[in-house]
């Protein structure tokens, strides 16, 4: 199985990066994960009708075919680690690979939000593009790490 991080936007902070690539490395062979970042579209005096349009097909051609989709969006289920780590082992169970998609400055179009399989919710607060990579790498690896009974997890 493979998580796709599928995020709008090319360049983050060295830092940013640096974390994201440290968790990126930690997971196991079997539980592959993969970032793919997508051109933002440059806003100009385009509609934001044009602009979803444009980001939603990048986003769409980076998805594998038979993925599950996983729309990061602040109207989504607010997940515990708990709760995430069961949705990670189910997903596992599935065999499938699952596309988690992070929108770009004006967040994902909405029927590509809607047409996910599901939508879960960081943070109710608003993070920078570059954490939210950092933030959700983290927890997918620290929902590994409770499912595995890694010490990395602490109640």
């Amino acid at each position: 199985m493979k998580l796709l991080i599928v995020a709008v936007g090319q360049r983050v902070p060295d830092w940013a990066q640096t974390a994201y690539d440290d968790y990126a490395k930690r997971f196991p062979p079997e539980l592959k994960v993969e970032l793919k970042a997508v051109k933002t579209e440059p806003r100009g005096s385009k509609t934001l009708e044009t602009l979803y349009a444009a980001e939603r097909e990048r986003i769409e051609a980076a998805i594998p075919r038979g993925a599950r989709v996983v729309a990061l969006d602040e109207r989504g289920t607010s997940l515990s680690t708990k709760a995430l780590a069961a949705r990670l082992k189910g997903w596992q169970l599935e065999g499938d690979d699952v596309a988690l998609l992070i929108g770009g400055p004006d967040g994902l179009d909405p029927a590509l939000r809607q047409a996910a399989h599901e939508r879960i919710r960081l943070s109710d607060l608003t993070l920078p593009h570059a954490m939210v990579r950092v933030l959700l790498i983290e927890q997918l690896y620290r929902a590994w790490s409770v499912n595995a009974g890694h010490p990395y997890h602490r109640e």
